[in-house]
């Protein structure tokens, strides 16, 4: 059961109680607790493919930019190998790949599994928090990534929501008031999907203080680290903490989400029965993605990242400043590429978003699909070229121009 925490109330009581993987699945009510029939995320995609006009899609995190030159070449290297390499990788993840990732992030190899994207490794974190037997309660931020809620379900595990505060920070005070020894893990994400928030790294500290004294894990999803326009963005592992896990994926940062290729980094107490797990749901992740990747992380050079990012900063500055001619409010990410966008009497609502597609041409993901706290907002992913035609489109709707 999900409940949600009035952050205004300081005195809660502890008690209280997105197929596309990259994108948000809850039901048009919100509800995560029977989301999983029919993903919302595929529900939109399928609505704009029916549409009878042209549709601008803004909905999914798919990057529209090309993946690195040298991952490419390392998929023809692969090609080319010894068919002895076409057999089963380790399953813990190749070892090139393993001590690549180990010496960018300063840690022990032996920390690291690599998995099937993101979605996997926080899978493994959650059902690792649970395995400790110290609580069976996630505290998850509001508004957050559908699939945290969808994964906490899968796991039989209870749910708790804490709103952020009005500019998107994690409250770290509410989420103290509600941690008790019923708390297996706090769950974050940053930067944030949806939205695009950064969270500093004092707060993130302060969360694991929080769980280190109700004996929980802090389990941070950093899939956006790449994408910081703040500058502030510092990993958990940074704090060098024995209750933190990291987790993360290729899929947004090297424009490859149809590879899966993620990993997650955990404390050394945990990663056998996290591997365990791991090799008995998947026995391993894909050795010529990995091999791929492995290449690609050693040869791509800081430049590739920044002029992604130089696209996504040209394309948050132009959409917005359609909002502001469209008359919405809206959220100016500090990471990540998604916007929210608030428009007056048109809550986010999923028959509105089916009224923007059908009228206005443009596809975004209801609010309501990420909780409670912006669920009077759209939420877009810039993850496309025309989202300049997209904004003028909503502009011209909300001005009156589209009957």
């Amino acid at each position: 059961m999900a409940d949600r925490v009035d952050p205004s109330d300081e005195s809660a009581d502890a008690s209280d109680d997105r197929a596309d993987p990259s994108d948000g699945s809850a039901d048009a009510s919100g509800d995560s607790s029977s989301s999983y029939d029919e993903p919302l995320f595929q529900r939109v995609i399928g609505y704009a493919a029916d549409a009878d006009r042209d549709v601008v899609d803004m909905v999914s995190g798919h990057p529209d930019w090309e993946p690195p030159r040298a991952l490419r070449d390392g998929l023809h290297a692969y090609a080319d190998a010894d068919s002895r390499e076409f057999q089963y990788p380790p399953s813990e993840g190749l070892r090139e790949l393993r001590e690549e990732i180990a010496s960018r992030r300063n840690v022990d190899a032996s920390r690291v599994i690599v998995t099937n994207g993101a979605g996997e490794a926080n899978y493994l974190a959650m059902a690792g928090a649970l395995e400790r037997e110290a609580g069976s309660e996630f505290l998850l931020t509001d508004p957050v990534y559908p699939y945290y809620p969808g994964k906490a379900e899968l796991l039989d595990a209870d749910v708790t929501r804490v709103p952020v505060h009005e500019d998107g920070r994690v409250d770290v005070r509410a989420m103290r008031a509600v941690a008790s020894p019923e708390t297996a893990a706090i769950v974050l994400n940053t930067p944030n999907n949806p939205t695009g928030a950064v969270y500093d790294r004092e707060s993130v500290a302060e969360l694991a203080d929080v769980a280190s004294e109700v004996d929980a894990l802090l389990v941070v999803d950093e899939v956006y680290d790449h994408f910081d326009f703040s500058g502030r963005f510092e990993s958990a592992l940074t704090l060098d903490r024995d209750r933190v896990v990291v987790t993360t994926a290729f899929s947004k940062s090297m424009a490859i989400t149809g590879f899966r290729v993620g990993y997650a980094v955990f404390p050394e107490p945990l990663v056998d029965e996290a591997l365990t797990r791991h090799m008995l749901v998947n026995v391993a992740t894909s050795r010529p993605a990995q091999a791929a990747v492995a290449t690609a992380l050693a040869e791509t050079p800081p430049s590739y990242y920044e002029s992604v990012r130089d696209t996504l900063r040209e394309r948050i500055d132009s959409f917005t400043d359609a909002l502001d001619a469209a008359g919405a409010e809206y959220t100016t990410p500090e990471g990540a590429f998604y916007v929210l966008a608030r428009f007056d009497g048109f809550p986010g609502t999923m028959e509105n978003v089916e009224r923007l597609i059908d009228e206005a041409g443009v596809a975004g993901m209801p609010g309501e699909a990420f909780g409670d706290a912006y669920d009077e907002w759209v939420r877009f992913a810039l993850c496309t070229d025309r989202a300049d035609e997209a904004a003028d489109r909503l502009a011209a709707y909300f001005e009156g121009q589209i009957d």
